[in-house]
């Protein structure tokens, strides 16, 4: 008899944490949301790119609590994607994300941490920062075609800069190639910089580099621009024209940028969040400082869409990753 009541106890017990469950994503939905500060988690370090975008977010975020931008960097960016995988689906811990995070650096690096299909909920992408093919005198070359007459001459003799393996200059390396059928040699350097530093004085004959941050020697004469890595044209580029009108059909890369959330993260919440993101980048000065860091703005970002776009860029990468070989260092 007592086992019995027990056992009804018991049960009425869960049926209470659910009903308390239920109300409180109900609660969530029916907009007490946020009741705190929210964090977005990046996998950056202070001052870098990633982690200025977060903070002109949270300088502009007006949904009643603060935007608190929290910074775990490590392990190419895995450290924060990780945390957030495993944190509660309530709103209040959101990831600022990559291609990096997402797909390139758990799939690289053999991960079991979390699996970025699965455990995220995408919020809003925000844009994609193009890359751009510069080169300097040691290359004897002046148009992509030329470039990959050489390589094909000479299989990997052909060395490209880059920041190591995972990084976007890094990836467009092994894309350009398997997308040409040509075998580039890739030596890392500690940042962009550095490399494009080694690229002017002759030492190095080309990269894959940030067009931000590569423009500036382009315009002085020290750089010469190749082609831009985006889809098509692109402002920051100046006119550069792209790699896939040159001669690689569907070749495109960047590093883009958004903001996703643990899997179930109520729908309400999530769209919530997507309204006042694309609310503040639509501001004319938060639009002239995404541009300034050499991002290319998304149109029309829902949750479906970036949801779609994730999973089609996990796929790709993982198909570059396992027909290249692609292993951690």
């Amino acid at each position: 008899m007592a086992s019995r009541l027990g056992l009804r106890l018991m049960g009425a017990g869960f049926v209470a944490l659910g009903l308390l469950a239920t109300t409180s994503l109900s609660a969530l939905a029916q907009g007490s949301y946020p009741a705190r500060p929210i964090r977005l988690v990046v996998g950056a370090p202070p001052g870098g790119g990633p982690d200025n975008v977060a903070r002109i977010l949270s300088q502009h975020m007006n949904l009643g609590q603060s935007l608190v931008v929290e910074n775990r960097n490590g392990a190419a960016s895995m450290i924060a994607t990780e945390h957030v995988a495993k944190s509660a689906p309530d709103g209040y811990t959101l990831l600022l994300t990559s291609q990096t995070g997402i797909a390139v650096s758990p799939l690289i690096n053999k991960s079991k941490a979390y699996d970025g299909q699965k455990d995220f909920s995408g919020v809003v992408l925000l844009g994609n920062a193009p890359l751009v093919l510069v080169a300097g005198p040691a290359l004897q070359a002046n148009t992509v075609p030329e470039i990959i007459a050489l390589a094909k001459s000479k299989p990997g003799a052909l060395d490209y800069g880059n920041g190591g393996v995972g990084t976007s200059p890094y990836m467009a390396g092994a894309l350009f190639g398997a997308m040409t059928g040509t075998r580039l040699m890739s030596i890392p350097f500690p940042g962009e910089q550095a490399s494009m530093t080694e690229i002017i004085a002759g030492r190095l004959p080309m990269m894959f580099a940030n067009a931000s941050a590569a423009m500036p020697h382009v315009r002085s004469g020290r750089l010469r621009g190749i082609a831009v890595t985006s889809a098509t044209r692109v402002d920051v580029a100046e006119g550069l024209p792209t790699v896939a009108e040159s001669g690689v059909p569907g070749f495109e890369i960047g590093t883009w940028l958004g903001i996703v959330a643990p899997a179930g993260t109520p729908a309400a919440v999530i769209d919530k969040l997507n309204m006042e993101v694309r609310r503040i980048v639509a501001l004319p000065e938060v639009k002239d400082k995404l541009r300034g860091q050499g991002f290319v703005l998304a149109d029309n970002s829902t949750p479906a869409q970036f949801n779609t776009f994730m999973k089609a860029e996990y796929a790709k990468w993982s198909k570059l990753i396992q027909d290249a070989d692609i292993k951690a260092e």
